[in-house]
């Protein structure tokens, strides 16, 4: 079904899309059980030997950028729970003080790192076992059942551990509009994500990731004051949660993404909130229902405007989580090939 828009468009998020829809695409659209109930790979089912093949393709220069941020070490107010990076040095052959001083012919240095990465500030992946809502995980499964303090016991990230290499497409949001960047007030519909599909001509086969770029960068310096998704609100939404209000994709985006069979889903921008639907997660609920990838906290503009420069839409994108056993994610440095 495509997520065509109403002829006569409200103010309200929830009139524009209306509350049976996200339903429809949350619960009656599910994945669960289509690649048998004890499957551990969600949509990346989707990306066969042959599928790898054709993203190949795509590839006409060969040039490599990476999508990645920097791992936010700092403390701040769009970064309250920091990354720790210790750094140790070691000389060799004196007393461990002073090279110069006692003689050393050497060194090394080692290094620690402690990564809180669900969030908005460091770029990750988030595995099956990431998210659920009143139906449970991915597949049915259960929470309760399947957290340990070790890890999962289902869903975890280890499953993917031959990486994501598929064909992707660039989904430019503010080239479409003609505007810098996507705000508060103009969230990304699933009927323009097909409006762009439709306008540049792109074939979106099963398997491919998709990536949306919002001018994530270009947002965050027109608004130095407010980090991108600290922006408390008063009331809890309707899930019971502490509400943030942040620019970003529409729960309609849901639609197209199930009807396209996309693997992965790799945003600069995340979920627009505060969302007016009696649910757990929007588009985050891709992860539960659909058994989706997602590659959160992209940086796109170096790809968006490589994209724009070459007149090209696609390109193979390689993404390689840490094999961690029983982790629900994976701080990642996504990979576009052009």
């Amino acid at each position: 079904m495509t997520a065509s828009k109403p002829e006569e468009v409200e103010t309200s998020a929830a009139e524009e899309w209306p509350e049976e829809n996200v339903q429809r695409d949350l619960f009656e659209r599910r994945n669960w059980g289509r690649w048998g109930e004890d499957d551990q790979l969600g949509a990346l089912n989707l990306i066969t030997a042959q599928q790898r093949l054709r993203a190949l393709e795509a590839v006409r220069t060969g040039e490599a950028l990476s999508l990645s941020r920097p791992v936010p070490t700092r403390l701040g107010s769009g970064n309250v729970n920091p990354s720790q990076h210790f750094l140790k040095m070691s000389h060799h052959g004196g007393d461990n003080s002073s090279p110069r001083e006692t003689g050393a012919v050497g060194g090394s240095g080692t290094d620690y790192f402690g990564l809180p990465y669900h969030g908005v500030n460091t770029t990750h992946i988030d595995a099956l076992s990431h998210v659920w809502d009143r139906d449970g995980m991915y597949n049915g499964r259960s929470s309760d059942e399947h957290y340990t303090f070790d890890g999962v016991t289902f869903g975890g990230i280890q499953h993917w551990s031959s990486g994501i290499f598929t064909r992707a497409v660039l989904l430019d949001v503010p080239a479409f509009r003609g505007t810098e960047y996507v705000d508060h007030d103009s969230p990304v519909h699933g009927w323009e994500l097909d409006a762009i599909v439709e306008r540049h001509g792109i074939e979106i086969a099963p398997g491919d990731a998709v990536c949306i770029y919002a001018g994530r960068e270009r947002w965050q310096a027109a608004h130095p004051d407010e980090p991108y998704g600290s922006r408390r609100l008063d009331q809890p939404g309707t899930n019971g949660r502490t509400r943030y209000a942040k620019p970003g994709l529409h729960a309609s985006c849901l639609s197209f993404l199930r009807k396209h069979d996309v693997s992965t889903l790799v945003w600069d921008m995340l979920d627009a909130t505060p969302y007016e639907y009696d649910v757990t997660y929007t588009v985050h609920g891709a992860i539960h229902a659909y058994g989706m990838a997602l590659v959160d906290n992209v940086v796109l503009e170096d790809l968006a405007q490589a994209c724009r420069d070459r007149q090209q839409d696609d390109f193979l994108v390689v993404i390689l989580p840490l094999v961690v056993e029983g982790g629900t994610g994976s701080p990642v440095n996504p990979i576009a090939v052009l």
